[in-house]
């Protein structure tokens, strides 16, 4: 192998380098505005779990005759259910059980940040708890969901079909009454 052959098989050449450079950029400037969109996903993540919860909630509390009540511990970032079958010689609010029974603690950079439950009120401490009747209503309610970045989420349960609307933005009952 002669000096000639071996000096062009060395290495790239400084074109070659700028082109890889430049095609490198124009991928990251086309691809940078589609990795903002990462940015709340888990906030909206959580709100479409906690809406899809208490969905079933509704449904299932009309379905089996029973009240169900969704408990929101804000002091732990988490929530749970429980049930009341009415029927039962002894009725008490007992943990539920199989899927949706499992008690659900929110990720770090999520937080319940505030409850509002018609009849009891706001909390941002403690617990509170949205009931779902056998007669097919549920308790009105506002749930704030926030993001450590300073983005919030509001859930508002209709009491009378039991759907879960979610909100971008912090909204009060009058705002989320009229999105409806």
């Amino acid at each position: 192998m002669d000096n000639t052959t071996r000096r062009w098989s060395d290495g790239f050449t400084l074109l070659e380098l700028a082109i890889v450079l430049f095609l490198i950029g124009l991928v990251m400037m086309i691809a940078m505005p589609y990795f903002g969109g990462f940015r709340g996903a888990r906030l909206k993540s959580e709100a479409r779990r906690l809406a899809s919860r208490a969905n079933y909630l509704y449904q299932e509390a009309g379905a089996q005759k029973v009240l169900l009540r969704l408990t929101f511990d804000l002091d732990n970032n988490s929530y749970f259910i429980t049930r009341l079958d009415p029927f039962a010689v002894r009725p008490v609010f007992m943990p539920e059980r199989g899927p949706a029974g499992v008690s659900v603690t929110l990720p770090a950079d999520v937080r319940l940040r505030d409850v509002w439950v018609e009849g009891a009120g706001a909390f941002r401490r403690g617990t509170i708890s949205a009931q779902f009747y056998p007669s097919g209503s549920a308790d009105a309610a506002l749930i704030h969901l926030a993001e450590t970045g300073g983005k919030v989420v509001t859930l508002s349960i209709n009491p009378f079909n039991g759907r879960v609307s979610i909100m971008e933005g912090d909204l009060n009952l009058a705002s989320a009454s009229l999105a409806r």
